[in-house]
């Protein structure tokens, strides 16, 4: 009867602001007490199909068939089969899902938005003028804070964005093998640290236009993907990539401290931290341990385990070949999860134990 009444008062509202009151509010008549918006910050594992809208190359895009084919049945612009992490999450939190900054017409910011470019980086450098980089999805985001202002009122926006959690992944594309130009630059620890230090200030800035509940992903085994490995093989299927791994580590530790100097230093920063790199690590090994079959091969691609990032043929190799059922496998292309995969992924960082989404998982988060 609840859930009958609100939608019931939306749509009332929704006929009083367009006639008769233009200037009421709708968070104050339409949104449960404990709303708590989505805000979505990150690259390829997140894209919901941002890179759609912008001029960039094919290996960015994934809006052809075969991706999107199991859930969605035709291609949304997200590197899968079907969804991706945050679909999950807004599910889980009784959200939508969440929509790209960039579709057409999408103002419902009440519930959130997704921010997140396939290939971006928290470096501007990282694949430039093809991606909305880390800096540019911030400032997507402080427009989107103007616009709620405007529409439902300075103190509703502040409430509103105080409760929201903000999802965070990136950095993965920074430490990429295909990145090697930028980071080549510096020694390791001084690409780390500068890496971290920008990080920081990004977090910094969503906390100063209110945010205090974020959810983070440790940098998955970027170098231990199928197309990784690929390369690593010299066409072959080889080992992890032994320096992009090491960075990774390297990172990961790095954020881990960082999260908790600023859980002291920021009043009322709450947070979770996944250990996406360690679970997904494990899987690949161990995958019917996690109630897979393939690990190492990907459902969509060509050459060696599928290993060659050629899926839907847009991309430099046109012959790809498809698996007969994505749910049996991690990876759907070389490099990016199933529907499956980032379900199970999701579950853990909704209500994993402590020991693997801590010191809060996103289920706490959204109900503080």
């Amino acid at each position: 009867m609840a859930s009958l009444r609100l939608h019931f008062c939306f749509l009332i509202f929704f006929v009083s602001i367009s006639i008769l009151i233009p200037t009421l509010s709708l968070a104050k008549i339409c949104l449960p007490r404990n709303h708590a918006p989505l805000f979505v910050f990150g690259d390829s594992l997140f894209d919901v199909g941002n890179n759609n809208y912008i001029n960039t190359t094919a290996d960015m895009l994934a809006n052809y068939p075969p991706y999107g084919e199991t859930f969605f049945e035709y291609p949304t612009g997200r590197f899968s089969d079907g969804r991706v992490i945050p679909d999950f999450i807004a599910e889980y939190a009784k959200l939508p899902l969440i929509q790209p900054y960039l579709y057409p017409g999408y103002q419902r910011y009440v519930d959130g938005v997704n921010f997140a470019s396939a290939g971006a980086g928290v470096l501007v450098e990282t694949y430039q003028g093809l991606v909305i980089d880390l800096k540019t999805q911030l400032r997507q985001f402080k427009n989107v804070s103007k616009l709620l202002s405007q529409k439902v009122g300075d103190a509703e926006t502040k409430t509103l964005l105080e409760r929201a959690v903000y999802l965070i992944s990136i950095g993965g594309n920074d430490y990429d093998y295909a990145n090697s130009s930028v980071i080549t630059s510096y020694s390791l620890e001084k690409f780390v640290e500068m890496m971290i230090g920008n990080l920081s200030s990004a977090i910094k800035e969503i906390y100063q236009e209110g945010g205090r509940k974020f959810g983070f992903l440790t940098i998955g085994p970027v170098g231990c993907t199928p197309v990784a490995r690929v390369i690593s093989g010299n066409g072959t299927f080889g080992s992890c990539l032994e320096q992009v791994t090491a960075l990774v580590e390297l990172h990961n530790s790095a954020l881990s401290v960082l999260l908790q100097k600023l859980e002291k230093q920021l009043k009322g920063f709450k947070y979770s931290l996944f250990e996406f790199y360690d679970l997904a690590s494990d899987a690949i090994n161990n995958p019917s341990k996690y109630g897979f079959k393939e690990g190492n091969v990907a459902c969509c691609g060509s050459g060696p385990n599928r290993a060659y990032y050629s899926c839907g043929g847009k991309r430099a190799v046109k012959e790809y070949e498809l698996c007969e059922n994505p749910d049996d496998y991690l990876f759907f292309d070389s490099a990016h999860p199933t529907d499956s995969a980032s379900e199970f992924y999701a579950q853990k960082m909704w209500s994993g134990h402590i020991n693997l989404t801590g010191p809060y998982n996103l289920k706490a988060l959204f109900e503080d």
